[in-house]
């Protein structure tokens, strides 16, 4: 499915880059939510040490790439998957 919403994606930000219109994906990693502190504690610990930075992300963070993308400061960013991830898939 992951691979469908970047290729719908992709597919929209062409068909609607002419119209001025952009479309790009936020593709958060592990995130702290209350989804998150569900996860036995062992788990967690797991998950942050494969991620670079060593630590969650917070919604925050997410929100505020979310905010830039819907800005003007972005209009010339389209098509785009941006992840959010502490590093975790390098």
């Amino acid at each position: 499915s992951k691979a469908g919403v970047i290729g719908m994606t992709k597919a929209v930000a062409r068909e609607m880059a002419s119209r001025g219109i952009t479309c790009n994906a936020v593709a958060p990693g592990f995130i702290h939510t209350a989804m998150t502190d569900a996860l036995s504690e062992e788990l967690r610990a797991a998950m942050v040490k494969q991620i670079a930075m060593g630590r969650c992300g917070e919604v925050e963070e997410i929100a505020g790439v979310v905010s830039f993308l819907a800005s003007k400061d972005a209009s010339y960013v389209t098509g785009q998957v941006i992840e959010i991830s502490g590093g975790l898939s390098m």
